[in-house]
């Protein structure tokens, strides 16, 4: 992996911690956006940690930089900011995950394999903001709160494929909506045809890109 921040000690903690687990490996560093975009062609990386405030170019101009190489996939946003305000628009630019820096150290390794995996991660802060907030507009306009030409999803589908987004599995959706198991798999199968998305992955980025 790529770690991506303009704090030299940050880098050093990260690389020294990461490194312990046997399956990790870092390639590199880059102190600021430019050197990232660099580095991220030259060096190929499975996962990039990208830090969103640094020097030269920030972190949401070098993930958009990445986009444009097909190398967005790849990064897991790796930030002091953990909300919804700052995650949107990285997820939306197409990172794979927003994760705060302040999560120990398990859990950081973790989010590194699922990203690598191709899954969408987001910390359990920000998550639980991008809920809050889909639930205010919700409350605000009802089912036309989402983009007009988007899919005509239920209001139960629309809670589902928030829950999908926020990480949760199917059972913990079904304990979150008080419904069977066997419910939320048929509502997560409407979910994917009407997005016409193959998986969850790609649904749960679908909800991140166009939530308001």
């Amino acid at each position: 992996m790529l770690i991506a921040d303009d704090h030299p000690m940050v880098r050093q903690g990260l690389r020294v911690f990461l490194e312990l687990e046997p399956d990790l490996e870092v390639v590199g560093e880059a102190v600021d956006g430019a050197e990232t975009v660099r580095l991220a062609g030259e060096l190929d990386p499975d996962v990039v940690l990208l830090d969103l405030v640094m020097p030269v170019v920030d972190g949401l101009a070098a993930l958009e930089q990445l986009a444009e190489q097909g190398l967005a996939e790849r990064v897991l946003m790796v930030t002091s900011f953990g909300e919804y305000r700052s995650a949107l628009p990285a997820l939306r630019a197409g990172a794979r995950g927003y994760i705060s820096k302040e999560v120990d150290p398990a859990a950081l390794a973790t989010a590194v394999r699922a990203v690598a995996a191709g899954h969408v991660l987001l910390g359990p802060q920000v998550a639980a903001q991008l809920l809050s907030q889909a639930g205010s507009s919700a409350s605000a306009g009802g089912a036309s709160g989402r983009e007009p030409q988007g899919p005509q999803l239920t209001a139960r589908e629309h809670e589902v494929l928030d829950l999908i987004a926020a990480g949760r599995s199917n059972r913990e959706i079904a304990r979150s909506l008080n419904v069977a198991e066997k419910t939320v798999k048929t509502h997560v199968s409407n979910i994917l045809m009407k997005l016409g998305v193959a998986d969850r992955t790609q649904a749960a980025l679908w909800a991140v890109r166009h939530q308001e």
